[in-house]
């Protein structure tokens, strides 16, 4: 069972680590220690097995919903994590090696990462304001999403 409370705390604890991590990774001295590294790979974590819980839980009902509205709109947040995943992989095996950042153009490092960030908050705006509410409205359960 994921409530819809679980969600939102995830969401919330992913959006707390983008925040600090953007303030951090603009000091260059700072990105390559050992508390950065490690808050990194605390929200690269987060934001995955978020995914991976809606993943497993969340779409399901909505594929084999009867109304296509609904189907469609589980389609594009599947379609949605599979290239959120696949974009965190491309960028991991750019700038990561063994959980160690490893930077070697500044500048590059910081917009790739603010990308990143930036596509991982919009997902979390569009999952509470189109999928979560729509979960909401076919099952009927405003705390238990899955």
């Amino acid at each position: 069972m994921v409530t819809f409370e679980e969600l939102y705390t995830q969401n919330h604890k992913i959006m707390e680590l983008s925040k600090v991590l953007q303030n951090v990774i603009q000091d260059r001295a700072l990105c390559d220690n050992e508390v950065t590294c490690d808050l990194f790979f605390q929200y690269v974590d987060q934001v995955k097995g978020h995914l991976d819980i809606e993943d497993r839980h969340l779409y399901a009902a909505l594929l084999n919903h009867k109304e296509r509205s609904v189907n469609n709109t589980a389609k594009q947040f599947l379609s949605g994590s599979a290239e959120i995943k696949r974009i965190f992989e491309t960028y991991l095996h750019k700038w990561c090696k063994k959980r160690a950042m490893i930077i070697r153009d500044h500048q590059a490092f910081v917009k790739e990462t603010e990308d990143m960030f930036r596509l991982v908050l919009n997902r979390i705006q569009d999952e509470t304001e189109q999928l979560y509410p729509l979960i909401r409205k076919i099952s009927g359960n405003a705390q238990v999403a899955a």
